[in-house]
């Protein structure tokens, strides 16, 4: 049984005057989409106008996403200046992504680097990772380490190099070892609570104000197998 976020029960990781930062549980969303479901930024900002007692409207910037299945750290903004520039942040590579994943399958080997050509298909929301450069492809790249293993899966620590769309979950299935749950990717069965075990672990920026290097993590959910991590 899933747990959505609202207002009374938000995991905030980090929060100041310019950015906020969530723990986002299965099933949130970060922008509003054609679901209708009321999204993560809503809640957020709902939080702090109860919070600091704000009048009006409350400004928050959606400045990345996470997929619904997904858990982990998510960061807003909450002023025009750090949007613009958490947005350069984002766009320039200039900050560090690490996720981890569990897989029924074990990689080949303990670690490694992926490159893949992703070409996205929008008619059932997937992108599929080519060996080679495909028409409408973009490149995608990752590493990867075995940082634990589990009775019956084995937990990956995954650096991203670049932002795909499913990347994590493409190149993964492409050597074999699909995220437990994710039926889309070629899991053989799904997760109760209709998530994936696809969790964003740790953030370090640079601050979009400060100009100081922050360092945030998000902890697992509370569930059986991120429990024996």
């Amino acid at each position: 049984m899933k747990t959505v976020s609202n207002k009374e029960n938000l995991q905030v990781l980090y929060e100041d005057n310019h950015i906020i930062a969530i723990n986002k549980r299965v099933g949130d969303i970060v922008q509003g989409d054609k679901t209708g479901d009321k999204p993560l930024s809503d809640i957020v900002k709902e939080y702090i106008k109860e919070k600091y007692n704000k009048p009006g409207e409350v400004y928050l910037g959606v400045v990345h996403r996470l997929d619904r299945p997904t858990t982990g750290i998510v960061v807003f903004a909450r002023t025009s200046k750090a949007l613009t520039r958490l947005n350069a942040l984002f766009k320039n590579r200039e900050t560090q992504k690490t996720y981890w994943a569990i897989v029924k399958t074990k990689p080949a080997a303990n670690e490694g680097h992926l490159v893949h050509f992703l070409k996205r298909n929008e008619k059932n929301n997937t992108s599929k990772a080519f060996e080679k450069e495909v028409e409408n492809s973009k490149l995608a790249s990752l590493d990867y380490k075995v940082i634990k293993s589990l009775q019956h899966y084995t937990v990956l620590e995954i650096l991203l190099h670049t932002g795909r769309h499913h990347q994590i979950r493409a190149q993964l299935a492409a050597i074999g070892s699909p995220i437990k749950g994710d039926l889309k990717y070629g899991s053989d069965r799904s997760n109760p609570d209709g998530g994936i075990h696809l969790h964003a672990r740790r953030l370090v920026l640079i601050h979009p104000v400060l100009q100081t290097e922050i360092s945030i993590i998000a902890p697992v959910p509370d569930e059986p197998v991120w429990n024996a991590v």
